[in-house]
């Protein structure tokens, strides 16, 4: 993501299947532009959150430092 028209889609993908078990059944769909919905098997949905959401929060801090590039504010939603 050397550029500012990245996409933050990929590193969302990336960063989901390296942390659950079922890597074939993560989708990642961007809405609206600028709403990226994470969808994971139901197994692995506590993976992507973590204690106490750090995880997801942890993506979500990644996704607005990407979108600083790209003067765009994303927005991260998780599918259960």
């Amino acid at each position: 993501m050397t550029e500012p028209s990245g996409d933050v889609r990929v590193l969302v993908e990336y960063i989901a299947k390296s942390l659950v078990e079922a890597p074939d059944e993560v989708f990642v769909e961007q809405v609206d532009g600028d709403v990226i919905e994470l969808e994971v098997a139901e197994s692995d949905v506590g993976k992507v959150i973590g204690r106490q959401g750090r995880t997801a929060r942890a993506m979500r801090t990644l996704l607005s430092a990407a979108g600083l590039r790209a003067r765009k504010r994303y927005t991260l939603d998780i599918i259960e």
